[in-house]
C-alpha cells in the first residue's frame, strides 16, 4: 500500500537535502547528447514559473480561471449557459489557465494512479453527462426545471431560495409552524444525485475492501509478527518505538475532554455522550477500509453523509449536534489516515517514531489554535464574510462552508425523515445504499468469472461511485481540468518520457502547488488586506455565464432571469 500524497513529499525533500549521484543526473536531448539538470534545480525553476504566472488569474485576469466561451457565443440562452458553464454547469468547452483551479478540490492530478483517474473520468462522465441530461432535459425528476441545474442551495418548491432563518428557534431548533408555512425543502438536481450517489459510494466501500481485500487483510494480520521485514522496518528499529500507552493516554485525554463539553455544555453542544461514542465507533470500523482505499486510489471516501444520516434520524432537529456528530464521525477518520500517511513518510523518510509522534501533537495544537483564532478574527473583522455575490470581487466566497452549512439544515434542522422519509421528496434515493452494496459482487464476479481480464479488478465502485462526491463546492471546471491534466501525464509523458516523469512528475507537482501558495499570500498581504482590485471584464464576473442558474420550468419567476 502506498500514499501519492507521501511519494510527493519524498522526492521534495530527496530533491533538497540529498546530493544526487551523476548517473541519475543524466538526461538524454533530441541530439542525443547528455545533459543534467538536479532536481532541485527543476524545483526552483517550476516553482518560479508557477508563482509568477499565478498574478494573472490570481489578481490582475481573473477570468481565466474559468473560460466558458460557449456562454460568450450564447449570452441570452438558458440552456446553452447550463450546458456551458464551467462554475454552474456541465461545463462543455469550458477550461482554466489556472493550476488553483485544476488542484484546488481534488489536489494535484499528477500524482494519482492512471486507473485512479479513470475511475473518477468514468463515474464523472455517467453522472454528469448521461444521469444529470437525461434526468432534467428528458425526465424532469424531482420537478429539476423549477431549480439551477447546479447548486448546493436549498430552495421552495417554486423555486425561490428558502428562508433558512424563519424556522430556527431560539433553541437552534426547527420551527414546525414556520417550516409548515414555507413547505418542503427542495434541492437542485445536482445536489439530490450528489447525496443519492454518496449513500452509494460509502454502502460500496464496505462491500468492495471486503471481496478484494478481505483476504489479504486477513493473512497479513496474521502474520504481522512474523512477516518478512523490509529494508525501511530493519532500519527503522535503530530508533526507539513509540509505547502504546502514549496512544492510549492520548485518546482517554481527549475522549475525557469531548466528553466534559458534551456534558457541560449541552446547551451549545447539543450533542448527549452516547452521540460522541457512537461516532468514535463509526470512525473506528471505516478508517480501516478508507485508508485501503486511500492507499490505493489517493481518493478518500467521506464518512460525512452517513454521519449526517444517522444522527439527523436519532437525534433530529438539533443541528449543531449533528455537525458534532459529523466532525467526531468523519474528521476522526479523515485525521486517522491523515496521522498515517504521516508516519508512513517518516517510515521512508527515516525520522525516529517518538520524534514524528510529537511533531504531530505539538503541530495540531498549533494549528487547531491558530485556525480557531483565524478564523474568528475573520468572521469579526470582514463584513458579508461568505456572501456569495459575484459582483463583490471578493474572494472570501466559501464555498465549502455553504455546503457545509446547508448539510446541517438538511440532515440537523429538518432531520433526514422530511427530506428522505416519508415526510420528504426524495425518499427513493435510499434504494442507491442496495446498489452500493451489491455493485462491487457484480464487479468481483466478474473478476472471477473472466481471471484473465486484469482490467477488470481496477473497476473500483468506491471511486467511480464517489467520483462527484466533491460536487458541490467542487465545479466540472474543476473536475474537467484535472482529469485532463491528470490523463496527460500519466498517458503520454509517462509512455513517451518515462524516465523524466520518473525523476521530476512529483517535484513538478511539488513545485506548481508551491508557486501558488507563495503568490496567493503575497497578493493577500499586500492587495487583499486593503481591499484593493482591479475592476475590469476580466475581473468583475468569474465567467460571464449570469444565465446558468436560472431555472427552466415554465411560470417560474426569479430575479434576473427570463421568464418561460
Amino acid at each position: 500500500m502506498w500514499w501519492p500524497s507521501t511519494l510527493v513529499q519524498i522526492s521534495l525533500f530527496r530533491a533538497l537535502h540529498e546530493q544526487e549521484d551523476d548517473d541519475d543526473n543524466e538526461t538524454v536531448n533530441a541530439n542525443g547528447n547528455k545533459r543534467s539538470m538536479s532536481r532541485a534545480k527543476f524545483f526552483v525553476i517550476a516553482l518560479v514559473c508557477s508563482f509568477s504566472w499565478y498574478i494573472f488569474p490570481g489578481y490582475l485576469f481573473q477570468a481565466l480561471s474559468s473560460i466558458s466561451w460557449v456562454c460568450w457565443a450564447y449570452p441570452k440562452s438558458v440552456t446553452a449557459q447550463q450546458i456551458g458553464s464551467g462554475l454552474n454547469g456541465l461545463g462543455v468547452g469550458a477550461f482554466t489557465l489556472d493550476w488553483a483551479t485544476v488542484a484546488s478540490f481534488l489536489f494535484s492530478p499528477l500524482i494519482y494512479p492512471f486507473f485512479a483517474i479513470a475511475n473518477v473520468f468514468v463515474g464523472y462522465a455517467l453522472i454528469l453527462y448521461v444521469v444529470i441530461p437525461i434526468s432534467y432535459w428528458g425526465f424532469n425528476v424531482y420537478n429539476a426545471k423549477n431549480f439551477p441545474l447546479y447548486s448546493s442551495d436549498l430552495f421552495t418548491a417554486q423555486g425561490q431560495e428558502y428562508n433558512i432563518s424563519l424556522i430556527v428557534n431560539n433553541q437552534f431548533k426547527l420551527d414546525q409552524a414556520e417550516y409548515d408555512k414555507q413547505g418542503r425543502i427542495n434541492l437542485s438536481l445536482f445536489f439530490t444525485l450528489t447525496y443519492g450517489f454518496g449513500f452509494a459510494t460509502i454502502a460500496s466501500t464496505l462491500t468492495h475492501v471486503g471481496l478484494f481485500y478481505g483476504r489479504e487483510i486477513y493473512q497479513r494480520f496474521r502474520a504481522s509478527s512474523v512477516g518478512k521485514v523490509d529494508v525501511h522496518t530493519r532500519l527503522m528499529r535503530r530508533y526507539k518505538d513509540i509505547p502504546s500507552w502514549w496512544f492510549y493516554l492520548l485518546l482517554l485525554v481527549t475522549t475525557l475532554v469531548s466528553l466534559a463539553l458534551c456534558v457541560f455544555l449541552k446547551s451549545q453542544v447539543q450533542l448527549p455522550y452516547w452521540g460522541l461514542l457512537l461516532a468514535a465507533a463509526l470512525a473506528f470500523i471505516f478508517t480501516l477500509p478508507i485508508s485501503i482505499i486511500t492507499a490505493t486510489t489517493n481518493q478518500t471516501p467521506g464518512l460525512n453523509i452517513i454521519t449526517e444520516y444517522i444522527m439527523g434520524t436519532i437525534y433530529p432537529g438539533r443541528p449543531i449536534a449533528n455537525v458534532c456528530f459529523k466532525t467526531y464521525g468523519y474528521m476522526s477518520m479523515t485525521q486517522a489516515i491523515s496521522f498515517l500517511s504521516d508516519f508512513k513518510l517518516g517510515h521512508y523518510m527515516k525520522i525516529p517514531p517518538r520524534s514524528m509522534f510529537l511533531v504531530q501533537f505539538v503541530g495540531t495544537i498549533i494549528a487547531g489554535t491558530v485556525n480557531l483564532t483565524v478564523a474568528w478574527w475573520l468572521l469579526d473583522s470582514i463584513d458579508n464574510i461568505c456572501h456569495q455575490d459575484k459582483f463583490s470581487n471578493s474572494p472570501w466566497t466559501c464555498p465549502g462552508d455553504h455546503v457545509f452549512f446547508d448539510a446541517s439544515v438538511i440532515w440537523g434542522l429538518v432531520s433526514p425523515k422530511r427530506i428522505f422519509g416519508h415526510l420528504g421528496n426524495y425518499s427513493a434515493l435510499n434504494w442507491f445504499f442496495l446498489g452500493g452494496l451489491l455493485g462491487p459482487v457484480l464487479v468481483w464476479l466478474l473478476h472471477k468469472s473472466f481471471p484473465k481480464q486484469t482490467w477488470i479488478p481496477l473497476i473500483n465502485l468506491p471511486v467511480l461511485l464517489g467520483a462527484t462526491a466533491l460536487m458541490p463546492p467542487a465545479t466540472a471546471l474543476n473536475y474537467n481540468s484535472w482529469i485532463l491534466v491528470g490523463t496527460i501525464f500519466n498517458f503520454f509523458v509517462f509512455r513517451y518520457r518515462k524516465k523524466w516523469w520518473q525523476r521530476y512528475n512529483y517535484i513538478l507537482s511539488a513545485a506548481l502547488d508551491a508557486g501558488v501558495a507563495f503568490m496567493a499570500v503575497l497578493l493577500y498581504f499586500t492587495v487583499g488586506m486593503e481591499d484593493r482590485s482591479i475592476n475590469w471584464w476580466g475581473n468583475t464576473d468569474p465567467e460571464h455565464c449570469d444565465l446558468a442558474t436560472c431555472p427552466t420550468a415554465k411560470g417560474i419567476s426569479i430575479d434576473g432571469c427570463p421568464t418561460f
